[in-house]
């Protein structure tokens, strides 16, 4: 059977989800009458509620006697560290742009990846039905993309398909509004090359993605890139010096059909195929038959940015919620997560009751913490710092990120002084079309930690912010945090409105009546600068005097601010934690004793 193996690359909200979707109805994939959920390649439940794909994932369709092996990737540069290795089983690219938003920071990255592996894309631009579309000025910003990022003559001449992925229909010219897809699938067929592989010689196979399954154990995805390998055929993992990993017996092969995997008995030079049967083999490492010695190039992983402490949760609240808390069950899940996701790289502390873990941004971190609360995990987690290196000369350098903001003509103003504040250098302004201004910055990664939700704030909801990793740059300096300070419950116990009612006088309350409280735990923000001890237990007192003229004395209390982790972890300071159990995310000081925080305050000043 002929073979075509395409990666589906965009930025994200570009419609890449959706356009599979209807690849596969169209395909006769699925029944007529079978029940799909919309944007079924979406199957994790973050990635259902947050609409953004996490996970990268390989699917196959066909299309009159030729098979087609698409992968979905990831659109944030978070998850990066997928999308690079997924391009090495692939070959050939969709390039998918919005017909209004255009060339995204984001497809950039990947689209850059694609061009240096010498990947000849096709570019398609969906939403073309967008009563904003400005079609001809996004294939412009496309070219100009491809020809910063040093693209060859023969990628510069790339086919152009005109769709809408979630009407099902794709065309050569701008103007058609309905149709198949058939002329998409055509165009992958004629225009992305049959895999060129030596089908004779021994068999090897580079493992690009990493699951786990309760039965099978490990499960390896990759593409074949030489021979053919049959079940339980002997085979050894290689790492990528060459050195044997270990031996074992392909124990089960499956290959992917439509969503999902089906057993097969052997698997040829092209095909993109899951491995069952070896215990320690992991991403990047060279799966072969037992003569091969020599490993397989393996993309070189961008490095982690951003680091956060994961600590044992020792609040007096520890255990009440969660069901895994020890520091040995935090340990495994997250060697786990590491030997999956090559992003992240976690090192034990010297007390062995934290850890730390870097990876490529605070959404990739996020989402491992949202993970974890679900499966039952108690942690502490500190505030996100950047990891700083050195330049040749000695010189301190931190990460950099290109930053594209798409906002209301009346709010950039606001914007580019936030983002000055913040050491951000305002590298482009362009008016955008539609009483819109998108302006580029490249700013210090540090900067940018907790600016989102003050980002969404300044511009009413309306704004759109895109980061991507642009470098390692010369140190900026000191920048400002936050500049309130916070309310600290001084005792255990429960919140008494009593008490809450004068504390809102002081700033914005985090916590309501009658919630669990204990000594150092932080019940709110300050209107000033410093920090404040408050009592906000303390209950009215009961006596046998009526209130003159009767008046009923219940205190109303405005609603307390309740954050996402997202907001809680950009909120918290160096000083403070956020504890994270399955039912409740509290922010407290890392020290819970005024006299210990006192004690590390001073010893910060000294050093």
């Amino acid at each position: 059977m002929n073979l075509r193996n395409v990666a589906i690359i965009a930025h994200v909200d570009h419609g890449k989800t959706t356009l599979v979707d209807q690849l596969f109805r169209q395909s006769g994939t699925f029944r007529d009458n079978q029940r799909v959920e919309e944007r079924a390649m979406d199957s994790n439940d973050l990635e259902k509620e947050r609409g953004i794909t996490i996970l990268a994932k390989a699917t196959s369709v066909e299309w009159e006697g030729t098979r087609i092996n698409i992968v979905d990737t990831p659109g944030h540069a978070d998850f990066g560290g997928e999308v690079e290795r997924i391009l090495s089983m692939v070959d050939g690219v969709i390039l998918l742009v919005d017909s209004s938003e255009g060339a995204m920071p984001q497809t950039k990255f990947v689209t850059g990846k694609a061009l240096k592996l010498g990947l000849r894309p096709i570019v398609v631009v969906n939403k073309i039905d967008r009563p904003d579309e400005r079609i001809q000025e996004v294939l412009d910003e496309v070219f100009d993309l491809f020809v910063s990022l040093e693209a060859t003559d023969e990628q510069l001449d790339f086919p152009v398909l005109y769709a809408s992925g979630r009407n099902g229909y794709a065309n050569e010219t701008p103007d058609a509004r309905e149709g198949t897809l058939a002329p998409l699938f055509n165009k992958i067929v004629e225009h992305v090359p049959a895999p060129n592989l030596d089908q004779d010689a021994a068999f090897s196979f580079l493992v690009t993605l990493l699951d786990r399954d309760n039965f099978l154990g490990r499960i390896l995805t990759g593409r074949v890139q030489s021979g053919v390998v049959k079940v339980n055929q002997p085979i050894h993992a290689l790492d990528m010096d060459g050195k044997v990993v270990e031996t074992g017996r392909a124990s089960k092969l499956m290959s992917f059909r439509g969503l999902e995997r089906v057993p097969v008995e052997e698997a040829r030079a092209g095909d993109i195929i899951s491995l069952a049967g070896l215990a320690v083999a992991t991403v990047s490492n060279t799966i072969a038959d037992t003569s091969v010695t020599e490993a397989i190039q393996a993309q070189p992983i961008d490095p982690p940015t951003l680091s956060m402490r994961f600590a044992v949760n020792d609040s007096p609240m520890a255990g009440r919620e969660g069901t895994k808390v020890t520091s040995r069950m935090i340990r495994d899940r997250l060697e786990r997560e590491a030997e999956s996701n090559v992003a992240i790289k976690v090192t034990e502390s010297e007390d062995k009751d934290s850890f730390e873990v870097a990876g490529r941004g605070e959404l990739q971190l996020g989402v491992l913490i949202e993970t974890m609360r679900r499966e039952g995990f108690e942690l502490g987690i500190s505030r996100p710092r950047v990891l700083f290196r050195e330049d040749e000369n000695g010189n301190k350098t931190e990460p950099y990120e290109t930053v594209v903001i798409d906002v209301d003509d009346e709010f950039s103003g606001t914007v580019v002084d936030k983002m000055a504040q913040r050491k951000a250098e305002l590298t482009d302004m362009r008016p955008s079309g539609g009483g819109k201004t998108r302006i580029t910055f490249s700013a210090p990664s540090r900067g940018l930690i907790g600016y989102h939700g003050e980002f969404l704030s300044d511009t009413r909801g309306t704004g759109i912010m895109n980061r991507l990793f642009e470098k390692y740059g010369p140190h900026k300096g000191k920048i400002e945090g936050r500049k309130n300070g916070v309310l600290i419950s001084n005792g255990n116990g429960e919140a008494q409105a009593y008490a809450l009612g004068p504390l809102e006088e002081r700033g914005i309350l985090f916590v309501g009546h009658g919630e669990a409280l204990y000594e150092g735990m932080i019940i709110g923000e300050n209107a000033k600068t410093e920090d404040l001890e408050v009592n906000p237990m303390k209950a009215k007192q009961l006596t046998n005097f009526r209130a003159s003229g009767g008046k009923d004395d219940a205190v109303r209390l405005t609603p307390p601010k309740k954050m996402t982790l997202e907001q809680a972890i950009a909120y918290v300071d160096d000083d403070e934690m956020v504890e994270v159990t399955p039912t409740k995310i509290r922010l407290r000081k890392r020290h819970l004793d005024p006299h210990e925080r006192k004690k590390a305050s001073r010893a910060k000043v000294a050093a």
